[in-house]
């Protein structure tokens, strides 16, 4: 069941149970313009936060988590005002004005793994809040790390989970170990506090690193504020300083352009995304396009825009690894189903521990529409099929809402239960399928 209390007042279709779709009249063809990335919108609104001065932050994404985002900030004391999609933040200097206090994170992910690291930073007691699937989500060696940096933590429900209380006495600094295939969250939230240390940290991770171009976003966001981060082997080296205020533009977020590059894809149509450099951004969700080629589709990485014009009959037979670029691992599930051979993905088995088991959920909703689909515990390989109508759960997951979307696209008497939950990444996304010339219809 969806979580209604994690729904921001930023969202759109709270109140509708259900959408179905029918594929459009002719090819889907348009100018799309995608909002702020989601990953450096909460990144750049915590920095600001954080630095001496007042910045701005042009392109911010209004969704969900975003709005959490700011709400926890303001509550802390941050004077923070939204006009459009920009943000004027007053920072504090790592200094939080509001000493005490309940924080509620909402179903967001980089600001349950960033904010306890800022918090801890800083001192004072506040009480930190999610929603039912934040409290499941696994967060124990991020808050074993601030504990032993000086941080006490009292869980109120389950041990190593949302809802605590933190108790933030500054940061120590020195030597910080923490395992580096878990999470990258957890490795950004940690850089993100270590320059407020009382000396200077080097974060030393064990293992491999899971998702590594979403510390390296961390870090060059970092950077634009005034700290460099030293990064030898498998250890980083902040140093002790503050942020300095900042007036920056955020790039669109490629994750959510994925889906729209996917639409051109599977009805042979034509989709031209602006204001992106796909040659210089640090999203990793940007590799979709080499596959998209892989697949047969036309693609124009341009100055300022990406174009993708789909083919006939997209190809398959192929695996694929999704480590550094899970998020889009649902949307070639998708794809999949309208390829001419099965499609392996695989090294995903992270995202089971998402806003749902999304590899689970995708199976699961797959053979709703009697296609053949295999789980492994780290992907999926799905077959080409003819799918049948269904309703289909998003299982409260903004992600699954989205690329289930896409087969509405192609395959008549498609319904998704819960849209809602897309306002977490892109809260008009509905919308903009129906701009595209979707058929679509809401039930409440």
């Amino acid at each position: 069941m969806p979580d209604m209390a994690a729904r921001s007042p930023w969202s759109a279709n709270s109140g509708i149970k259900q959408v179905s779709l029918s594929p459009p009249q002719q090819q889907v063809e348009g100018i799309v313009r995608i909002s702020g990335s989601k990953s450096l919108t909460n990144r750049a609104l915590i920095l600001a936060a954080m630095a001496d001065g007042t910045s701005r932050i042009n392109g911010i994404l209004r969704s969900d988590d975003a709005y959490w985002c700011i709400e926890s900030l303001q509550r802390l004391g941050i004077s923070i005002t939204v006009e459009g999609e920009s943000a004027i933040v007053a920072g504090c200097g790592g200094d939080w004005p509001v000493k005490e206090g309940e924080l509620y994170v909402g179903a967001a992910g980089t600001v349950a793994r960033f904010l306890p690291g800022a918090l801890a930073a800083g001192h004072g007691s506040w009480t930190l809040r999610g929603s039912k699937r934040m409290e499941e989500r696994p967060i124990a060696h991020l808050l074993t790390a601030l504990i032993n940096q000086g941080a006490e933590i009292r869980f109120l429900n389950q041990e190593h989970a949302y809802p605590f209380i933190l108790e933030a006495r500054g940061l120590k600094g020195g030597r910080v170990e923490i395992p580096g295939h878990l999470s990258s969250q957890f490795i950004s939230g940690l850089l993100l506090a270590a320059p407020y240390a009382r000396q200077s940290i080097t974060l030393e991770l064990q293992g491999s690193t899971i998702q590594k171009d979403y510390v390296n976003m961390t870090i060059e966001l970092m950077s634009r504020f005034g700290i460099r981060v030293q990064e030898a082997d498998s250890s980083y080296s902040i140093p002790a300083g503050k942020y300095a205020a900042q007036s920056i533009e955020l790039e669109p977020d490629i994750s959510t352009s994925c889906y729209f590059w996917a639409a051109a894809a599977m009805t042979g149509g034509r989709i031209r995304t602006e204001g992106m450099d796909a040659a210089a951004t640090r999203q990793p969700d940007i590799e979709l396009l080499d596959v998209l080629e892989q697949m047969g589709c036309s693609v124009t990485r341009g100055i300022g825009y990406v174009e993708v014009i789909g083919t006939a009959r997209l190809r398959g037979g192929f695996e694929l690894s999704m480590e550094r670029w899970s998020d889009q691992t649902l949307t070639i599930a998708v794809l999949a189903l309208f390829a001419d051979a099965p499609i392996r993905l695989k090294d995903a088995a992270h995202i089971r521990h998402h806003e749902c088991d999304r590899i689970a959920a995708i199976c699961t909703e797959l053979r709703k529409l009697q296609v053949k689909v295999e789980e492994h515990p780290d992907g999926l390989t799905v077959y080409p099929g003819t799918p049948v109508p269904a309703v289909l759960d998003s299982h409260d997951d903004h992600r699954m809402a989205m690329a289930l979307s896409l087969i509405g696209l192609r395959a008549d008497g498609i319904a998704i239960f819960d849209p809602g939950c897309v306002s977490k990444t892109c809260p008009d996304y509905f919308e903009r399928l129906r701009l595209l010339g979707a058929g679509v219809d809401y039930s409440s």
